[in-house]
């Protein structure tokens, strides 16, 4: 996987139009200037030669020197991936906490209150943008009642309202894939037999039939939580965190390809790890993969 999008990554940050050493040098630069910086950066080579340093550099973990600041790639990466972690951590914390019962409730008590209330919130949080949340948030929270900071990092305060923006939003999935679950397991015929041995309904719900239903509820909340590392760019750019997200958008703007193409590698790699981590877990709840 990482392998690929660094592939994929190399490629199209060389087919966009525009020259980094254009763009370092200046408007006023002399040609001798260019293509001493092309040297420099060692884009004067051909393309396979520098897919091949490319290469060789991913292998050990040597994502290259930003063209803007002159500092190693990795270095600027790992100074900003603490707080994009504990943003993608907190907003996972909200949105487990908020779908994960809701949308077992939703199950359990099917067309009621709960059912409806879940399904509601689980319309409105898939049809309203994260970014646009974000700023409806502010706007009350900050600007209004002054309980938050409007932007910047921190400490903890700094973190609710972008935690609640991405939290909210991927709960919506979250909740409907619990909901779903959970009423496939409560019409299985193991259901039945666990009632007709007597067991409190209790049980037979919060223990036999949920443990069974969060192996999906796993696999989407891994998913999720890899795209809340890779994808906080906008939140990010809202409340001006100085996180990965900001810092690729920053490399963009200014085609700095190393730290482009490092950011991006990094995050392949950040959500590889975590879908192997997702991988054992959903073995721990489910003992018929490890048998296998």
């Amino acid at each position: 996987t990482v392998l690929i999008i660094s592939t994929v990554v190399f490629l199209v940050l060389r087919i966009i139009p525009g020259d980094p050493a254009e763009v370092i040098a200046g408007i006023d630069s002399s040609p001798e200037d260019v293509e001493k910086i092309r040297r420099q950066l060692g884009t004067d080579i051909s393309l396979a030669a520098q897919y091949g340093r490319w290469l060789g550099d991913i292998a050990n973990l040597n994502f290259g020197t930003s063209y803007m600041s002159g500092q190693p790639v990795g270095r600027l990466i790992l100074q900003r991936f603490p707080l994009t972690l504990a943003l993608a951590v907190l907003a996972m914390v909200i949105s487990v906490l908020i779908a994960i019962p809701l949308g077992v409730l939703s199950a359990v008590h099917r067309w009621s209150f709960w059912d409806y209330t879940g399904m509601a919130i689980s319309q409105i949080g898939m049809a309203v943008p994260s970014f646009w949340l974000g700023i409806l948030l502010l706007l009350f929270f900050s600007v209004k009642l002054g309980i938050f900071p409007i932007f910047g990092a921190g400490g903890f305060k700094h973190l609710v309202l972008p935690a609640l923006s991405l939290g909210l939003a991927r709960a919506a999935v979250l909740l409907r894939v619990t909901r779903a679950s959970m009423l496939d397991e409560l019409n299985r015929e193991y259901m039945v037999t666990a009632r007709a041995k007597g067991l409190p309904e209790i049980m037979v719900r919060y223990k036999h039939a949920l443990k069974n239903a969060l192996l999906p509820v796993v696999t989407i909340a891994g998913i999720q939580f890899g795209y809340m590392l890779g994808g906080s760019i906008i939140i990010e750019q809202v409340f001006s965190l100085p996180g990965v997200g900001r810092l690729l958008l920053t490399a963009v703007n200014q085609q700095d390809f190393p730290l482009i193409q490092g950011g991006v590698v990094f995050v392949a790699i950040v959500f590889s790890l975590i879908n192997f981590l997702v991988d054992i877990v959903y073995s721990l709840l489910n003992p018929k993969i490890r048998t296998s």
